[in-house]
């Protein structure tokens, strides 16, 4: 065993990041790492991965229901008809990263994908999908950016998309299951 994977209370290996937190561990087993598809899925995991830059994941999973509740469960047609007043209510609202860039970017964003047809999003973001990933042995092996992540930050600037940097986009790859992660001796690993 290495340092890069911790044996949980349960007796399981995990990535070690997880460390002893019950979400983190639900989180780690359930979600991270299996592929997510559809539009308003990606859609939400995109705008919670810009609310997450500068902050721990587990903050994000905390306040993960209140954003959804506030940002109607992250439908993109509900959201791109925010105004002001709902922009000075998010604001308010102390269950969720209250930073008005990001509130205003994923309005702007909500907006982007109005212009896209049924399941195109979902295959625009896994177009950048590499085929085949090698299983990292440690997290030394894990990079922050990839240049599949450059390729896609840069292609939804371009279509106008905010809060969608390279780093960001590799956690959403990572967490999407876009690239798996796991580290070798963590049982996802092995689940191969």
């Amino acid at each position: 065993m290495t340092a890069d994977v911790r044996i949980g209370p349960d007796g399981i290996a995990r990535c070690a990041w997880v460390g002893d937190d019950a979400e983190y561990r639900r989180y780690h087993d359930e979600e991270w790492g299996r592929p997510l598809h559809g539009d308003r899925a990606l859609f939400e995991k995109m705008s919670l991965e810009g609310f997450q830059a500068g902050l721990s994941w587990i903050t994000i999973l905390r306040k993960r229901p209140r954003f959804r509740e506030v940002f109607a469960g992250f439908d993109p047609t509900a959201i791109a008809a925010f105004d002001e007043s709902d922009v000075e209510r998010l604001m308010a609202d102390a269950g969720i990263i209250r930073n008005r860039l990001k509130i205003e970017a994923t309005i702007s964003n909500a907006r982007i994908m109005l212009g896209l047809g049924d399941g195109e999003f979902d295959a625009f973001m896994w177009s950048f999908a590499p085929a085949r990933w090698p299983r990292p042995k440690s997290f030394a092996d894990v990079a922050a950016t990839t240049p599949e992540s450059d390729a896609m930050s840069k292609a939804l600037r371009k279509r106008g998309f905010r809060f969608v940097g390279s780093t960001t986009m590799y956690a959403l790859m990572q967490s999407s299951g876009m690239v798996d992660d796991h580290v070798e001796g963590c049982w996802r690993a092995r689940e191969e």
